[in-house]
């Protein structure tokens, strides 16, 4: 018999999430774009899911309009990323170990240098580099020993300059080196990371960027989804290890 356990995310919402044995899939960023894409596809084979973002409104949106399409709990927890308390309440919120954490939080600045502000580089930073810095360090602390795979979402920015894009650039970048370091830190562990390197997908991320661009020809979210949940399947002793999808 299943029962059900109360989420709190604020004095006005709480998520209800089943209480099995069965791991679940955790997405970050849940609440739009990517991260919403992937949701969908997963509650549609009936993965129990965990969704997390900063906007509860959204999350509740997103997780209200999934279950109907999904037998399993679709439980949905905010939580601010960058903050140490706020991930550890998230996670010990968390009814299963996670099989799978697919990290798609992030946000865009871009613009000549010389045009960024302080401030606004140093919210850039914190929302790609610090949010995956301190995921990543909890989920070692706390499951560094099972077999959970932790999916990072970058950019192609991580791979290669862009005029334009310089602080962007070097936030992906800091986040590629940080995963091939801890990629070596685990190597006599079952705990597995994967980095992927999206292009150009027409999302709400650019009109929040500060970049004015034509989008017409760039990846949906869904497509970008879809082509990322395939690339995801392992065989029982082989993964990719790094994943680029181009546009085209």
């Amino acid at each position: 018999m299943k029962r059900t356990a109360e989420l709190g995310l604020s004095s006005d919402f709480q998520a209800k999430a089943v209480l099995t044995e069965v791991t679940m899939i955790l997405i970050t960023g849940a609440s739009s774009g990517l991260g919403a894409a992937l949701a969908a596809l997963y509650a549609k084979e009936n993965e129990p899911l965990t969704l997390t973002g900063r906007n509860t409104e959204r999350l509740h949106t997103v997780a209200n309009a999934l279950t109907p399409f999904s037998t399993q709990s679709i439980a949905a927890i905010a939580a601010d990323l960058t903050s140490e308390s706020s991930l550890e309440a998230l996670f010990d919120g968390l009814t299963a170990t996670p099989k799978t954490v697919i990290h798609c939080a992030g946000s865009g600045y871009f613009g000549a240098i010389e045009t960024q502000g302080v401030r606004d580089i140093q919210s850039l930073l914190n929302s790609n580099v610090t949010s995956t810095i301190l995921l990543v360090r909890e989920l070692v602390k706390r499951y560094k020993d099972q077999a959970v795979t932790v999916v990072i979402v970058m950019s192609t920015a991580a791979l290669a300059a862009k005029a334009g894009e310089s602080t962007y650039c070097a936030a992906k970048w800091a986040v590629r080196g940080f995963v091939e370091s801890v990629r070596l830190e685990l190597k006599q562990s079952p705990m597995k990371l994967i980095a992927v390197y999206p292009g150009g997908m027409d999302t709400g991320f650019w009109p929040s960027s500060g970049k004015t661009l034509d989008t017409t020809n760039f990846m949906s979210a869904d497509e970008a989804a879809g082509m990322l949940k395939q690339a995801l399947i392992a065989t029982q002793h082989g993964y990719i290890a790094d994943i680029t999808i181009q546009r085209g």
